[in-house]
């Protein structure tokens, strides 16, 4: 076979390579593969840099967002939230984890 008969590949987009790279991944490692890779990598992280690393990130994401969004934005997430929960669980639930909560709190005053 000369070169002139082989085929060349074809070229195609960054993201498209990157879609195809992540099909084969989890086809050979399963769909839990990035959630173990991704754990793997924070426990790595917080161990170099120590737990406060991951407030910072997390205080400089909540100002990001509330200085894109507003702060009212926050208000709104929570409800849907609430919501969901009440839908997925039942008004009772609040009742439940008030409850729990009140009990929690007046045992630290007792002791």
């Amino acid at each position: 076979m000369t070169p002139e008969d082989e085929e060349k590949p074809v070229p195609m987009a960054t993201s498209e390579a990157e879609r195809k790279g992540g099909r084969k991944d989890r086809e050979k490692y399963g769909e839990d593969h990035y959630q173990r890779i991704g754990r793997k990598g924070g426990a790595a992280l917080k161990e170099k840099r120590g737990s406060e690393y991951y407030s910072a990130i997390a205080r400089k994401g909540g100002r990001a967002n509330a200085n894109k969004y507003g702060l009212e934005h926050f208000s709104e997430i929570g409800k849907k939230g609430g919501n969901a929960t009440k839908a997925r669980r039942g008004a009772d639930f609040y009742s439940q984890i008030g409850k729990k909560g009140g009990a929690a709190r007046h045992q630290k005053k007792t002791e």
